[in-house]
């Protein structure tokens, strides 16, 4: 039997040749190079996937590299695509979807910034979001050491309250 997803699924594949799955009913994930991005994003766009729904990202430092997952809605067809890609961890860097999703896309771009330094080229406001004033390294990344960070930067080791967020053996 032929469902909604299969066939978008195939249209997808058909045009841009990416790899793809229905993950479940109403749910398809895609995952495509990051150079293509705004291409294919116009494209479901145009194909009724309107709304941005969330940009999350993934770090994956063992592979040296993000990944950067868009959720898009089609409230005609009712069904959720998860498109993923993948970037540089050392150059974060990746074209903005605020062309087409306007300030929704722009509020999880300068999120996505701040908490793991990545850059969205074009994204004309990557200015911090929640961490003002902050000069450390993006605090999302899992090689950060927030108790080293804390330890250096907020407590002080002659309160007797933060003394057991020191380890003793340093």
């Amino acid at each position: 039997m032929e469902t909604i997803e299969n066939k978008i699924l195939e249209k997808i594949k058909s045009t841009f040749r990416v790899d793809g799955v229905v993950q479940r009913e109403r749910r398809i994930w895609i995952t495509i190079e990051s150079e293509r991005l705004v291409k294919i994003c116009q494209w479901l766009k145009s194909e009724g996937f309107v709304h941005l729904s969330a940009i999350s990202v993934t770090d994956w430092p063992e592979e040296d590299c993000y990944e950067i997952t868009y959720h898009l809605w089609s409230y005609n067809e009712k069904i959720l695509l998860t498109v993923k890609t993948k970037i540089d961890r050392d150059n974060p860097l990746i074209d903005s979807v605020v062309p087409i999703w306007s300030n929704n896309a722009q509020i999880h771009e300068r999120e996505l910034h701040e908490l793991f330094g990545v850059k969205f080229h074009g994204n004309p406001d990557l200015s911090q979001l929640f961490l003002e004033d902050w000069e450390g390294p993006p605090p999302f990344r899992k090689d950060f050491d927030w108790r080293e960070y804390l330890q250096k930067e907020v407590f002080d080791p002659k309160n007797l309250r933060e003394q057991g967020y020191y380890d003793k053996t340093k």
